[in-house]
């Protein structure tokens, strides 16, 4: 399985607005190899927001930046961002509601 966390900075005032719309466009991604995909605030800095996403592979998740909700949430929340993101990629192990990666 394949692990993405992931920050970004938006920009004052507009968390709520990036959280809303990176949560309402979630229907695909099931279907598209998306285990888990869940949208955090952070908790000591009112402009930032964590995803943490597991996909079956690498390229689910890279096949499901072409999504039509997913480019269509991209285009929406980028111009509301800093352009101030971190990034790390995993190799997810297991977890509750995972399979057992073996």
């Amino acid at each position: 399985m394949y692990g993405y966390i992931g920050s970004m900075r938006t920009r004052p005032g507009k968390r709520a607005e990036v959280i809303a719309l990176l949560s309402g466009s979630l229907e695909d991604l099931p279907a598209a190899g998306c285990l888990s995909y869940v949208v955090s605030e952070c908790a000591d800095d009112e402009d930032r927001i964590w995803v943490t996403e597991v996909w079956e592979s690498a390229e689910h998740h890279s096949a499901s930046l072409q999504l039509p909700a997913t480019r269509a949430a991209i285009t929406a929340v980028m111009p509301l961002l800093t352009g101030e993101f971190t990034r790390q990629e995993t190799r997810v192990t297991g977890g509750v509601g995972l399979p057992v990666n073996r």
